[in-house]
């Protein structure tokens, strides 16, 4: 079989030369702004015609803009460092969402939420290993395709590699069906969610669950609402927070059976994998409970998050590309289907029934 690989998504950090990262930057900008105004103009014209227009969301806009231009135009590398900074509007998104959340809101639905991660998280790691030693995955791919579908996607991909020791071409493929899987579920999601006539909370906490990748996750609850979009950050967040974890124990893993050899101590090992933006959620969090931001700021940070969350949403159109997804051998992407919609079925039963006991 002829060997392909797909180039795994390159973040760059900040800062870098504004030269550098200004023209993707300014393109994603104005990505999510034009998403933006086809909503409003939409909103308009439905409101000045007396239609019920359905209201689809700038979010969806945005991606879907991003990727036209990727799959028609296609992209010029003078933007390709810029776009790659989608993931830091991402965390910077996601941190500044803190100010909405009261620590006391964070603990309620945390508290739930952490139980259902932790179930989500074991029968995501037991359902794809089974999957992928049936379609006779190797063991390195099935490894990939489990901590990503698990925890979160392209990040939890990423990182195992390294611990794991897996090829390149091993974590090209998982990275290429869990981006399309992604998409995917940017569609679907909220179409389910509106036939079950789901609250924003249920639909938020089961987008956080059950889409893998934090972009999608956090896009597929805009979608639905804005409340939804803060339910599925925090469920998202909390299945953040366990990528060290999961990854330590397959690095264990690994080097018991000499496939790698693990250096380090596990705490260290643990903290390097960690995701810290996590840590800058709960203190803009806990600032807002003890009542550090008046309603002005907590409103302008708020705005700010929006901001954020606009160039991310133009960077996972720009960053998805069908002619390269579409080079890909069969057998992971099946596994990696079949995976996600036993995930999917399985945490919206767990959702609904947690929304239900708890009177959500």
């Amino acid at each position: 079989m002829a060997s392909i690989a797909i180039p795994q998504p390159k973040q760059y950090p900040l800062p870098r030369s504004w030269f550098e990262i200004g023209p993707g930057i300014l393109l994603l900008a104005v990505i999510g702004l034009l998403g933006k105004l086809i909503e409003r103009s939409i909103a308009l014209y439905g409101k000045s015609h007396h239609l019920h227009l359905p209201n689809v969301e700038y979010v969806l806009w945005a991606i879907l803009i991003g990727f036209a231009v990727r799959n028609t135009v296609g992209v010029h590398p003078i933007f390709d460092a810029g776009i790659g900074t989608y993931d830091f509007w991402l965390k910077s998104g996601i941190v500044l969402l803190g100010a909405r959340f009261l620590l006391g809101d964070v603990a309620l639905i945390g508290g739930i939420s952490l139980g259902l991660v932790a179930v989500e998280i074991a029968v995501s790691l037991a359902f794809m290993t089974f999957l992928g030693r049936a379609f006779g995955l190797n063991r390195d791919l099935t490894a990939l395709l489990a901590i990503g579908s698990s925890v979160c996607g392209v990040s939890a991909i990423i990182a195992a590699q390294g611990a794991i020791d897996a090829d390149d071409e091993d974590a090209s493929f998982a990275i290429a069906a869990i981006l399309s899987l992604g998409a995917l579920s940017l569609l679907v999601f909220p179409a389910i969610g509106h036939w079950l006539h789901m609250s924003d909370y249920t639909f938020g906490i089961w987008s956080g669950l059950a889409v893998d990748n934090t972009a999608e996750a956090v896009a597929t609850g805009a979608i639905f609402s804005d409340n939804a979009q803060k339910f599925a950050a925090l469920a998202k967040t909390a299945r953040n927070a366990m990528i060290g974890f999961v990854v330590l124990a397959y690095a264990l893993r690994w080097a018991a059976t000499a496939k790698t050899k693990f250096e380090g101590s596990k705490a260290g090992f643990l903290w390097k994998k960690f995701p810290k933006f996590v840590l800058g959620f709960l203190l803009i969090s806990s600032l807002a409970s003890v009542q550090f931001f008046d309603k002005a700021q907590t409103a302008s940070l708020g705005n700010l998050s929006r901001w954020a969350f606009l160039l991310t949403f133009a960077g996972v159109g720009l960053r998805t590309d069908v002619r390269a997804l579409g080079k890909q051998g069969a057998r992971p992407f099946v596994v990696g289907f079949l995976g996600e919609v036993l995930i999917a079925v399985f945490t919206l039963g767990l959702v609904l029934a947690s929304a239900h006991y708890a009177r959500f």
